[in-house]
């Protein structure tokens, strides 16, 4: 299951790339218009990231039987 989840996001994440090269490439829109479209990919890139990390965290370390996941001790923020 966790393998199937990460395939999802890292083609999510694929996918936004590709948006964001499509907005940069496209010569009628302004710095500002591409600002304005990137901000909400930049933010969703940000939390298809960390989702990616906490999930190949828990591959490669899968919680004990009720206990704690333990994903909070790996993160720097």
């Amino acid at each position: 299951m966790i393998d199937n989840s990460i395939s999802h996001i890292q083609n999510a994440l694929n996918d936004l790339d590709k948006e964001m090269e499509t907005i940069v490439m496209n010569l009628t829109l302004s710095l500002q218009e591409k600002d304005n479209l990137m901000l909400p990919i930049l933010l969703e890139k940000k939390v298809l990231k960390q989702t990616l990390e906490d999930l190949q965290y828990l591959k490669e370390h899968p919680p004990a039987p009720n206990q704690p996941c333990g994903i909070s001790k790996y993160r720097n923020d």
